[in-house]
């Protein structure tokens, strides 16, 4: 049976990882509605919320009464009071708990990157999830103690969580070949299936149990990944115990210089700063997240209000969106490590590919949606067409990031999540003025045909002016010579090849030297005797 390789087990870790960064992120924006008094009021979608929650659709829910949880059970043994009959907390309480994950969440981007550089994704990313999971014990206890405990909580969990994304990339850029990394960076959009798997089961959970138990599970299955993490994940390939010989020389001989793992010298925070192809993917970023947030965090709302959707569609119809993403990006990675594979296309052109069609293609779907989307069939089919082609973003600027400076890739991530991220809070705050007292057809077009510009304009400067080349300020090391990808497509083979005829060990090599001596005696007297 053949090896599984190394990189295949930290393409699924990553994966998972990300799923378990956004478990934590959404599992609020739906319990907060079997959470709160008076199950019968409609929760109002604030900036940072993913999700629309109507408490009717919950009517057939058992009262809270009827539920077993541990901190009510502790509450009552304690002979401690508390609202058995749900938080009263009015609609502004409620949307400033649902966005607090995200007030500190953007301030560590830049940190994430840094720290991950120094210490290793391994160690900072596999805590920053760790930590956030734990909290997801907590938050049940905190709820019942105190509603500033929790908005603390929530937003120190937003914070530690803040860490993960700019830390992947270091470890992108320590294990992944140059030509392997489209494909590899789909694992970042595990964030998706998060987004499309966890939101129908929570709501079953709740079904079934009481809202404790949503974050009784989080814990559990973020616990198990972190565990899992530790025994599986290494920073490097020469750290890795039990990585094949041969998959190991194939990702140094096909990193080669450009990555360096000590020595590398002080940060050269002026060349990133000062860096065109560094901010071009800032540019797409920043037109992308605009495009990915407006549709993620207000479609449920648009569909709600203006289409009329009750909680159960909502539901499930606002996370099919991001389950096609993730397919499409895993697919549109195959395609683009082919054509870097085949020589079809530069790695510039592949990446100036991948952003046309996260930005430019997303930006004139979502100008459809504009013009169309007072059709729900139509609204449905766009939305879902919107989302799907942002997957292309694993294959463009989230890769390009590490193929200008694999050195610096987590740092340089940093700084396009801290700046590109910005729409996550801007965006909100502009579809609220244009739609406050004014839910219609003609308020959400001009959202739209907001979102599409972004979309279209950050595409079109990307695709003019960027480039996906090793930067000299990698840390002063020079480009490596061209020799060709299909080399390095054959590398892996060849070296493969020679493992199996290089002798297992010294006495195998001497008994095989024994034998070749002992056949050239034989021939020599042979030839003898017949002489």
């Amino acid at each position: 049976m053949a090896e599984v390789e190394a990189r295949t087990v930290l393409w699924y870790m990553t994966f998972m990882g990300f799923i378990v960064n956004y478990m934590i992120r959404i599992n609020l924006n739906i319990t907060i509605v079997d959470m709160i008094a008076g199950k019968g009021e409609v929760v109002p979608l604030n900036q940072s919320s993913l999700e629309l929650v109507n408490a009717s659709d919950f009517a057939s829910l058992p009262d809270d009464s009827e539920r077993f949880s541990l901190e009510r059970w502790f509450l009552d043994w304690a002979n401690i009071g508390y609202d058995r009959e749900g938080f009263h907390w009015n609609e502004k309480q409620q949307g400033a708990l649902l966005g607090s994950f995200f007030w500190a969440h953007w301030t560590l981007q830049i940190p994430g990157g840094i720290l991950a550089t120094k210490y290793g994704t391994k160690l900072i990313f596999g805590w920053s999830n760790g930590i956030g999971v734990f909290c997801c014990f907590l938050i049940p206890i905190v709820s019942y103690w105190s509603y500033t405990g929790l908005i603390c909580l929530r937003v120190f969990q937003g914070w530690i969580t803040g860490l993960a994304w700019p830390s992947m990339h270091v470890l992108t850029a320590k294990w992944i070949p140059p030509n392997e990394r489209s494909k590899f960076v789909s694992a970042y959009l595990g964030s998706s299936v998060g987004v499309a798997l966890f939101y129908p089961i929570f709501g079953y959970i709740i079904d079934w149990t009481s809202w404790e138990w949503v974050y009784y599970i989080c814990g559990v299955v973020g616990t198990l990944w972190f565990i899992a993490w530790q025994f599986l994940v290494y920073d490097t390939p020469a750290e890795h115990p039990r990585i094949a010989d041969s998959e190991r020389r194939y990702i140094e001989k096909s990193l080669g210089a450009s990555v360096q793992s000590s020595n590398k010298g002080p940060t050269p925070w002026m060349a990133i700063a000062t860096s065109r192809p560094v901010w071009l993917n800032v540019v797409a970023q920043w037109g992308g997240i605009w495009g990915l947030f407006t549709l993620m965090t207000h479609a449920p709302t648009y569909f709600r209000l203006i289409h009329h959707w009750n909680i159960r569609a909502t539901g499930f119809l606002s996370g099919l969106p991001h389950l096609m993403r993730m397919i499409f990006a895993y697919t549109f990675s195959i395609l683009a490590d082919y054509l870097l594979r085949t020589d079809r296309l530069s790695r510039t052109n592949v990446r100036k590919l991948a952003t046309f069609v996260c930005c430019g293609v997303k930006g004139l779907v979502v100008l459809a949606l504009a013009y169309f989307g007072y059709n729900a069939m139509a609204a449905i089919l766009l939305v879902t067409l919107a989302t799907m082609f942002h997957g292309a973003v694993s294959s463009g600027p989230l890769a390009s990031m590490v193929d200008l400076s694999p050195n610096y890739a987590g740092i340089v991530l940093g700084v396009s999540g801290m700046i590109g991220g910005m729409p996550g809070f801007i965006s909100p705050l502009i579809v609220g003025h244009l739609t406050q007292g004014n839910q219609t057809i003609e308020a959400w077009k001009k959202v739209f045909l907001l979102s599409s510009a972004m979309l279209t304009g950050s595409g079109i400067l990307y695709v003019l002016f960027s480039e996906s080349t090793l930067q000299p300020w990698n840390s002063g090391c020079h480009a490596l010579p061209d020799a060709g990808l299909k080399e390095l497509q054959t590398l892996e083979a060849r070296l493969e090849d020679e493992e199996e005829k290089k002798p297992l060990n010294r006495s195998d090599a001497d008994h095989v030297t024994t034998e070749a001596e002992a056949e050239t005696e034989t021939e020599t007297k042979t030839k003898s005797i017949q002489l």
